[in-house]
């Protein structure tokens, strides 16, 4: 172990000397060497429940994970704060929250949930980047039996705060495992894309040597469009074919599905792929997809992560449910992770990209580095049908399947945005790799300057 590590160990292990309870920390080695601070809540202790010093512990162990910049992973199984301990509980447990809240974009954050997760601990989990829930665990603000008395309504405690209902609806859990052995091989293997020491944020990810040749052609990736516009595809398989040795590292796979974030490296280098999935609603963009896709670019952008935006979408998903819940909110907020993403940001256009839409998946005026285009992209305002709809009302089939042609060759094909400067390359499919391949090595060296501020004010 490193003497950072060594140092950090010693701090902790004195701590827990002075204070007893549910909660213990210390510096831990995962299987492939990488050193993190482990931080455990105890479930057979009093149920886990947080105490004054338990808390004390966890802001100790989040401290000394920011600032010996190592990854903070944490296990939880907690019934809450301390009923006995009163407000003594309470304001240790706004201790802790502060001191993860402080490791964010400073250190990657993993919570293992093992057990329960009930009230404050339930936010606390939400505070980490990734959430690794058991498939016996369960997490949730408010209970049950306070849902029935408040609602009258009935609900188990699976139902409500399930392992698989976090995947599935809230997205609250990144992943569901087995058991804690495999929650521990999935948070080594995420750290694998991330920086080291020292100074974690500081740190460009480590180049991972592949014998994968930067310049294999990828026609497969081609071979994946449909003849038809309305056809769907799965596009995993695309990311497949482009990333090294076909190996990519998806997160959130069960919740807001329309849209595919996953870790890989391409050309030795550990990249963030944020696709469409038009298997999933066509890959329009709804509010989950919208939250999802802008959690993990703003998480990229943290650590220094390259972000690889593959588009294919007719646009955002249409509904009044959807508008009322705030589609406009939760939109900008993908919007602004790509506004403010300082990180080489390379963009593919592999079939759709209409409207709105087009903008927030990292368009070339939002500021990426290269933004490269299938031939067979539609870039538009609109499709041609939709057009047609709007601007022939009261044409006959005729006129309106002429303007639908006209429409497609004039206006959707990449080409015209490649000459007014919207896309900087229509490609071959088949040489994708090797053209990501290529603007990798050239932005490698990527530097902005930031805008001196507090902070920025994401929207909510």
């Amino acid at each position: 172990m490193s003497d950072t590590g060594t140092t950090a160990a010693k701090v902790l292990l004195e701590l827990q000397h002075k204070v007893p309870g549910a909660a213990s920390a210390d510096i831990r080695e995962l299987p492939s060497g990488r050193v993190i601070v482990w931080l455990e809540i105890d479930g057979s202790l009093h149920r886990g429940a947080l105490s004054a010093a338990a808390s004390q512990v966890i802001a100790t162990a989040a401290d000394t994970a920011r600032t010996k910049g190592l990854p903070l992973v944490g296990q939880f199984a907690s019934s809450g704060a301390d009923i006995l301990e009163g407000i003594a509980a309470l304001h240790g447990w706004g201790s802790a929250a502060k001191a993860l809240a402080e490791c964010s974009g400073v250190v990657p954050t993993v919570n293992i949930v093992s057990g329960p997760a009930v009230s404050g601990p339930a936010l606390l989990i939400g505070l980490a980047d990734f959430v690794v829930m058991t498939e016996d665990s369960y997490a949730f603000v408010s209970g049950p039996t306070m849902v029935e008395e408040f609602t009258g309504i009935a609900v188990s405690t699976d139902e409500l705060g399930g392992a698989g209902t976090h995947a599935r609806q809230s997205g609250a859990a990144t992943v569901v495992v087995a058991d804690t052995a495999a929650a521990v091989e999935w948070v080594d293997a995420l750290l694998a894309f991330l920086p080291d020491l020292p100074d974690n944020v500081d740190n460009l990810p480590s180049f991972q040597p592949t014998g994968d040749p930067d310049d294999r052609p990828t026609p497969e990736a081609g071979d994946l469009m449909p003849v038809s516009s309305t056809g769907s595809y799965d596009v995993r398989d695309v990311i497949s074919s482009l990333v090294d040795d076909g190996y990519h590292f998806e997160v959130r796979p069960r919740w807001a599905t329309n849209v595919v974030t996953s870790f890989a490296t391409v050309g030795g280098y550990p990249v963030g792929i944020v696709a469409n999935q038009p298997l999933s609603l066509a890959g329009t963009l709804d509010i989950p997809a919208s939250q999802k896709a802008a959690r993990f670019v703003a998480f990229c952008d943290a650590f220094n992560l390259p972000i690889l935006t593959l588009v294919d979408t007719p646009g955002f998903y249409p509904g009044k449910d959807l508008e009322w819940r705030g589609m406009i909110r939760h939109g900008a907020q993908l919007v602004f992770a790509y506004g403010r993403a300082s990180v080489p940001r390379i963009c593919i256009i592999l079939r759709k990209s209409y409207g709105g839409a087009y903008i927030v998946m990292d368009s070339k005026k939002m500021g990426n580095d290269l933004c490269l285009a299938w031939p067979g992209a539609e870039l538009a305002v609109m499709g041609a049908g939709q057009a047609a709809a709007i601007l022939q009302r009261r044409a006959t089939d005729e006129e309106r399947a002429a303007f639908e042609a006209d429409y497609t060759a004039r206006l959707l094909n990449p080409y015209v945005a490649a000459e007014r400067g919207y896309v900087d390359a229509v490609i071959d499919p088949a040489d994708t790799r090797r053209e990501v391949c290529a603007a990798l090595h050239m932005l490698r060296d990527k530097r902005e300057r930031l805008v001196s501020r507090k902070h920025d004010n994401t929207p909510l």
